[in-house]
């Protein structure tokens, strides 16, 4: 089955634009500007203990996107039998790997990057110095781990949704692609009001999401239509077909000289 027509380039090129723009042009008066929407000096961050924003939009929800990981690894190993769900092998194949990449990138970059959340920073009742992300850290016992967004990488890996319908099931891609951005934006406005990250950290995390999705579909899914011998010209059968159809045994009549 040929995939539906898709602008690799502009689906590919834009977040590596946009990725570099965050390098280059740091929005860390964005990021503050909007910490303190949700901060209230000598309080603290409005949601940092709210029982809805972290028993049930953190904690609970993130154990049913894992749930629904469990549930496409176990599709998976079934549709290796053969089952009714064998046809969906690739497509399920391609989820659980786009799904596991999207949230196992977070915990080396957060090690690796070592940047505080909001609630760490002097400038909203913390004790560590704010750093952006290319400058050198200062000295601390308690290093960082909130570049990027491990919450938001739960709704956003499931841009992988999209991806594995768009194929065969358009409209409910789209749906999924809705959902998935729904999601993993309300998973990061969430955790902004908590003061567990920045803005321009759940930034980061969707562009790595969706360009892991992109380019594990691309390897694994995307089958670019090849031409069909229906396609070819009507006459490029018609050149030998003025002798080959004639009865056998006929000859031309030439005119006498």
């Amino acid at each position: 089955m040929n995939s539906r027509p898709f602008n690799f380039r502009l689906a590919l090129g834009l977040p590596l634009l946009l990725m570099a723009g965050l390098l280059l042009f740091d929005p860390v008066a964005l990021d503050f500007a909007l910490a303190r929407l949700f901060y209230e000096p000598g309080v603290g961050f409005i949601g940092r203990h709210n029982f809805w924003l972290e028993d049930i939009l953190h904690d609970r929800a993130k154990q049913l996107v894992i749930l629904l990981a469990v549930i496409a690894i176990a599709a998976f190993l079934v549709s290796l039998l053969p089952t009714r769900v064998r046809p969906w092998r690739r497509h399920l194949g391609y989820l659980v790997l786009a799904l596991v990449l999207s949230t196992s990138i977070v915990t080396p970059l957060k090690t690796l990057t070592a940047m505080h959340c909001p609630w760490s920073l002097s400038e909203f009742g913390g004790e560590e110095h704010f750093s952006s992300l290319l400058a050198k850290r200062a000295p601390t016992e308690k290093p960082g781990r909130c570049w990027p967004a491990g919450h938001a990488s739960t709704g956003f890996s499931l841009l992988a949704l999209y991806f594995a319908l768009r194929d065969r099931h358009p409209k409910m891609a789209r749906i999924a692609l809705v959902f998935a951005l729904g999601l993993g934006s309300l998973f990061s406005l969430g955790r902004m009001m908590q003061g567990a990250h920045f803005l321009s950290h759940n930034l980061w995390t969707l562009l790595f999401d969706w360009l892991i999705c992109l380019l594990c579909y691309r390897a694994l899914l995307y089958r670019r239509a090849r031409p069909d011998s229906a396609d070819a010209p009507h006459w490029a059968g018609t050149v030998g077909s003025s002798v080959s159809d004639k009865p056998p045994g006929t000859t031309r009549n030439t005119p006498g000289r």
